[in-house]
């Protein structure tokens, strides 16, 4: 998926009049059409907006990107504020409202926030948005001034016309400057004259999350909502076979039991009380055909997929010389994973007739309309998407199957109805990231590999949910970190096998392709080091080659950590280099690996190249968070399933990283001025190889899958 260059110029501004005299700015620069309505008026002439400044000096973004945690409210702010010369604490956030044409990432070209491409694909159209409003307010002034627009200048939300000594703050001029042009190349400022970007802000979502008046998805309290609990059949394709709801009947506050061919549902008066007539309720499931699925069937079916050639990714003449004496080879793999969000899966409808409102926290606010549109049964302008921010998404909520259970349930509920999942609910039948399968192989030439073969077997996500994405051939994002690496290697040979695992939904997770692709190539370099008998760091800096970037995080990781300084017995290091999402990354993970085998990561040392830095701060917490996030997995991660049935049910089973297993994490920026890359999941991605090649410099052990077996690194248990 690559963006339309384009994109910043066509979709850049159209103004409009809102809420009073206002200056509206949203998309289409070349065709816009600036109007200025005065005295209150309401009208409203484009809701694609993404500034809007009234007469009284009230500035409001609107942000076409889901805020989930990862700060791109901040961000997104500061690139219009930056090229506006608008304070930033002076400006007030609103949720875009569902529509691809006005507010589609300029990556995916639908509205949808994931895969780390919010600053990345709005880059250039936002701080255009931004510089062609300041064009137009420039210009209203100098008209007023009756001064030349280019000896004007503005600072702080204010035009100012040094010689005259005049100035005005944006309000007085919001009306007139509506009825300037725009211009059709609004000039962008320099990078040494930012006064913004660059810099460490505080998050704009900050106060309103201590003082408890933000709203997420499961805050939503429409008048007259009532409360729903469901169970879901446990097994894929599963159905209802029998229902006894006499007991749930009979308890207060009960309103309705809805029975659906795969959803038992309770309404109730409140949420507690739902969820405990629920759990009275006596539900005989039929499994249908995945009823005797397990974990091993599954990895089973994977292993078969990989016997296949697969389609081509990259063939730079690496085939012909992957195979005979001489050729290291491997297979990695990865388990099924669920996200787990901390904000319980939840959504909010109610249904009439003629309109569907639906009030929920999705990271896709226009597949969420079209889904509820469709079980609805109404046409997707009569459904109404108030967006919410999110308490985690990590992908989970780039899927729409609990909006559209909520809308079933919704369809027989006089009113507004809250489903709420259980956390048991969530992680027992949600969609997972999927199973994958890694076979590496590489020949050596004087200590270092002259050909380098790789074999992804896994699904397409994306042919599923962005079906324009896929070309029916190689899925990008399956072969991400696969097909394009840090390394400079003679000659490649990159290939995807897909394998749609059965009896199982699958989904994107934080790090989607290059999780198991970085996982699988930055573990079997370690493999080729140990085999050339060369240092893991020496043997990555002489594959670099070209790779500036990748060379300055590398050795920035390696002095930080104190590669070179002498640890205990079974302690050990570890790197994970990677160039994914358009960020180069390093991390060195330091781990203590004990005599029964138990691990203890001491330390995590990161260095970021994620170009141009528009909130450093936000970047160090988002590294930060992702490692917290690769090291629950690369420790604790793993779905079972036995009998068609997910065995993890909530965190006691299904964990994630504790306090007292949180490593020291340093994270260290480096500054450019390059095009931002993306930064929500590049820290993830690098854990799990970091921290595996750590244990194989401490024990001597290469682990070839995750989560970490405590067994294989006893004392003694050494193969």
């Amino acid at each position: 998926m690559v963006a339309d260059p384009s994109v910043s110029r066509r979709d850049a501004l159209r103004a409009a009049a809102i809420g009073g005299t206002a200056l509206l700015l949203g998309v289409n620069l070349r065709s816009a059409s600036i109007a200025a309505i005065s005295g209150g008026a309401s009208a409203t002439f484009a809701p694609d907006a993404f500034i809007r400044i009234t007469s009284d000096g009230r500035a409001t973004l609107i942000m076409p990107q889901t805020e989930m945690g990862q700060g791109i409210y901040t961000a997104l702010s500061m690139l219009i504020a930056e090229e506006l010369d608008l304070p930033l604490d002076e400006v007030t956030l609103e949720e875009a409202p569902a529509n691809d044409k006005l507010y589609g990432n300029p990556i995916f070209k639908v509205q949808a926030t994931g895969g780390s491409t919010s600053v990345r694909g709005y880059w250039l159209p936002l701080r255009t948005v931004g510089a062609s409003a300041r064009a137009m307010l420039v210009s209203a002034a100098a008209r007023r001034w009756r001064v030349d627009p280019s000896t004007c200048r503005t600072e702080a939300g204010e035009v100012i016309h040094d010689a005259s000594g005049r100035r005005s703050s944006y309000g007085p001029l919001a009306a007139a400057a509506m009825r300037e042009t725009p211009p059709s190349a609004p000039q962008l400022k320099r990078l040494e004259d930012f006064r913004l970007i660059g810099r460490s802000h505080r998050r704009l979502d900050t106060r309103p999350k201590t003082d408890g008046s933000l709203r997420y998805g499961i805050d939503a309290m429409p008048e007259g909502v009532r409360f729903a609990s469901l169970a879901c059949a446990p097994v894929l394709g599963g159905r209802v076979e029998r229902v006894d709801d006499s007991q749930a009947r009979a308890l207060p506050g009960v309103r309705q039991i809805i029975v659906l061919n795969d959803i038992v549902a309770v309404v109730a008066d409140t949420s507690w009380g739902a969820m405990r007539a629920l759990a009275a309720i006596d539900i005989k499931w039929r499994d249908g055909e995945f009823g005797s699925l397990s974990t091993e069937t599954l990895r089973e079916a994977l292993i078969e997929a990989g016997r296949a050639d697969g389609n081509v990714a990259v063939d730079t003449g690496a085939s012909s010389k992957l195979s005979g004496e001489g050729v290291i080879s491997e297979f990695y793999d990865l388990p099924l994973l669920a996200h787990a969000p901390m904000e319980p899966m939840n959504c909010t409808v109610h249904v009439t007739a003629e309109r569907c409102e639906v009030w929920v926290g999705t990271q896709v606010m226009t597949m969420t309309q079209r889904a509820a549109a469709e079980e609805a049964g109404l046409p997707p302008e009569k459904v109404v998407v108030h967006n919410h921010l999110i308490g985690g998404g990590f992908g989970r909520r780039l899927e729409v199957d609990g909006v559209r259970k909520a809308v079933r349930i919704a369809r027989h509920v006089d009113g507004p109805v809250k489903v709420v999942w259980s956390r048991e609910e969530d992680i027992a039948r949600a969609p997972y990231r999927s199973l994958y399968g890694s076979w590496m192989r590489a020949r050596l030439e004087d200590g270092r590999p002259v050909a380098w073969g790789h074999k992804v077997a896994g699904p397409t996500v994306v042919g599923r949910w962005l079906p324009p994405a896929f070309d029916g051939k190689v899925d990008n994002d399956a072969v991400d970190g696969a097909a394009e690496t840090p390394y400079d290697l003679p000659a490649s040979y990159v290939t995807w096998v897909r394998h749609e695992p059965k009896g199982i939904a699958t989904a994107f997770w934080r790090g989607v392709g290059p999780n198991m692709n970085v996982f699988a190539t930055e573990s079997f370099v370690d493999r080729v080091a140990h085999e050339a008998g060369r240092s893991p760091l020496d043997l990555r800096r002489s594959m670099i080659g070209k790779h500036l970037r990748a060379r300055a995080v590398l050795d920035m990781a390696a002095e930080k950590a104190g590669w070179n300084d002498p640890l205990p017995h079974r302690q050990g290091r570890g790197i994970s280099l990677q160039f994914a999402f358009g960020t180069y990354l390093c991390t060195i993970a330091e781990v203590a690996v004990d005599e029964d085998g138990a691990v203890k990561v001491l330390r995590m040392t990161t260095a970021v190249d994620c170009g141009t830095p528009v909130n450093p701060d936000g970047i160090v917490s988002q590294i930060q968070g992702g490692i917290i996030f690769g090291l629950s997995a690369a420790l604790h991660g793993r779905i079972t399933i036995s009998n068609g049935r997910t065995e993890q049910s909530n965190f006691h089973d299904y964990r994630v990283l504790r306090m007292n297993e949180t490593p020291r994490i340093e994270v260290h920026v480096i500054r450019n001025a390059e095009p931002p890359g993306g930064i929500g999941e590049p820290g993830t991605v690098s854990v799990q190889a970091a921290v595996a090649n750590a244990i194989y410099a401490a024990t001597g052990v290469h682990l070839t899958r995750m989560p970490i077996d405590q067994s294989l690194l006893a004392k003694g248990a050494r193969a």
